[in-house]
């Protein structure tokens, strides 16, 4: 009777265990150590926590777990609580690291505007963006057409001084602008134009801006400045490297 031969081990392993293997830790079995642990990675992720920060995460128990924790956090010396962010009360923690950098730069400011910080672009889901979890997201003129922002996987923002200034769908079909003044624009626009640049993405094509077509509307220009190119389908930039 005739066996077949067992198949030996090979280096790469059998095509149904494929890739790296690592044991994860195991979970925490004290819920009051893995809600301290999350209030900690909360406010190292935020710098200031606030209710909407919370939310955003869909932390089970919510802000009222978290809110217990932070309170004792505090008692403790290990965040503290105040107003730090206008219009979104008192329920906002942060620790003393950050509170000393924020009032730094508040006496670097010494009641002038000494200019606009930089133009940033980033994911809308980054956590250095606050609209959409800490802060409401402002009125832009797409939204009679359906438009609207949101914290979504592949969605970009253009933060310019810390204010929105523009918000790109994922696939960047779809633009939203949220400042008139052109210097702003045209600072937001080069900072979509460096994502390309620094391969950050392999390509950038803008159809639609606040509803319309991009051909004609006026934010067309801008992008042109900052080197995308026409196309019957947009507005295109793509990564020459």
């Amino acid at each position: 009777m005739y066996l077949p031969r067992p198949a030996m081990p090979t280096r790469t392993g059998p095509p149904a265990v494929a890739g790296r293997w690592s044991l994860l830790p195991q979970r925490l079995p004290d819920n009051t150590i893995r809600a301290h642990a999350t209030a900690d990675l909360l406010l190292e992720r935020y710098g200031v926590l606030t209710r909407g920060s919370v939310q955003n995460e869909e932390i089970p128990g919510g802000f009222a777990l978290m809110y217990r924790v932070l309170t004792e956090f505090e008692d403790r010396g290990r965040c503290r609580r105040g107003y730090f962010v206008d219009t979104l009360g008192g329920a906002q923690f942060s620790t003393t690291d950050v509170v000393d950098r924020l009032r730094s730069y508040d006496s670097d400011r010494s009641g002038a505007d000494t200019g606009r910080a930089g133009t940033v672009a980033l994911a809308a889901c980054d956590p250095a963006n606050p609209y959409g979890a800490a802060l409401p997201w402002p009125k832009n003129a797409g939204e009679g057409a359906g438009h609207r922002p949101g914290r979504k996987a592949g969605a970009l923002v253009v933060l310019a001084a810390g204010e929105l200034a523009l918000y790109l769908e994922r696939g960047g079909k779809t633009l939203l602008t949220f400042t008139e003044d052109p210097r702003i624009r045209t600072e937001a626009a080069a900072a979509l134009a460096a994502l390309v640049h620094d391969r950050r993405i392999d390509s950038l094509v803008v159809e639609r801006v606040d509803g319309e077509s991009v051909h004609g509307n006026t934010f067309a220009t801008f992008l042109t400045d900052a080197g995308f190119h026409t196309t019957p389908r947009g507005f295109r930039l793509r990564s020459t490297a």
